[in-house]
């Protein structure tokens, strides 16, 4: 037990790890670190070992015979504590911790949540609303469903859903709405946040400078709101107005959509992404969403 002492437990994972899968990248996307770290963790536990583990060659990693004895009592050991961890987690995999915005809590998620629910009853979904993308390595949270271009570091970040913006209104308000330019006298809904009447305008050689003053929202459910009351026009996307747009209560006065870019994606920690419970709720996102690509 003393040479636990002086041998860094990362670095007999690393070796465990690479030797299992064969390769420092594997081993790097296992781990969730570098392939640079997973290769200084194993030329580091080599040299205080005093002996090499693995011979490099051009198809990876091939065990030394003493590499082989090595891994032949780490893989088990590693299993065990594998193990041990999983007893001693037991009840955290039962909650999925999921942070998104307010809007596509509201209107699109906490809808469908009970289908998951019927799926999945050993799973409890926890929901947190929020803005901005916490960091999932120092919370308690599994999950972010966030819109951006999925550049988030130190996550593994999945697309969901490619955004598609169009204007929406109440069924009322669209029958005075026959081409783009007729948004120059209608009542527009603003929501600062998530706007981008630009991109959708540019294309019909307009600018948001054309359509006229109306109300202002800081929260996006309340902006769906006021359109859904006939109070004005406002830039959506499929998945906050879809059940809306499915029910009839809000239409689409036009036929144009435009990508923006900013998508939805499923974001999960590196170290993390491949548990259980949150791959069985990608899997299920993806396919509630996949009728709204």
């Amino acid at each position: 037990m003393v040479a636990l002492n002086r041998i860094p437990l990362n670095g007999l994972r690393a070796i465990e790890v690479a030797g299992r899968l064969g390769s420092l990248a594997k081993a790097a996307e296992e781990m969730g670190i570098s392939v640079g770290a997973v290769s200084q963790h194993v030329i580091r536990t080599e040299k205080l070992l005093g002996r090499p583990v693995f011979e490099r060659t051009a198809r990876g990693l091939t065990p030394t015979p003493f590499g082989a004895r090595m891994l032949a009592s780490l893989e088990p050991a590693f299993r065990s504590i594998a193990q041990a961890l999983d007893q001693a987690g037991a009840t955290d995999r039962t909650v999925l911790a999921v942070t998104t915005t307010p809007v596509f809590a509201t209107r699109w998620l906490v809808p469908r949540l009970s289908a998951f629910q019927r799926k999945r009853p050993e799973i409890q979904v926890r929901i947190e609303t929020g803005l901005t993308l916490t960091d999932l390595d120092r919370s308690d949270l599994d999950v972010a469903l966030r819109m951006g271009r999925g550049t988030w570091p130190g996550t593994r970040a999945e697309l969901l859903l490619r955004q598609r913006i169009f204007p929406v209104c109440a069924p009322a308000l669209a029958a005075n709405l026959r081409t783009p330019a007729d948004l120059k006298s209608a009542p527009v809904i603003r929501y600062p946040a998530m706007e981008n009447w630009t991109d959708w305008l540019a294309p019909h050689d307009m600018a948001e400078a054309d359509l006229p003053q109306g109300l202002s929202f800081s929260d996006a459910s309340l902006s769906l709101e006021a359109a859904t009351a006939g109070l004005g026009v406002m830039i959506a996307w499929q998945a906050i107005a879809a059940d809306a747009l499915a029910d009839g209560r809000l239409v689409k006065p036009f036929g144009w959509e435009v990508e923006t870019g900013i998508d939805l994606w499923f974001v999960a920690s590196a170290a993390h992404a491949n548990d259980a419970k949150i791959v069985a709720f990608k899997r299920w996102l993806k396919s509630e969403l996949a009728g709204q690509e």
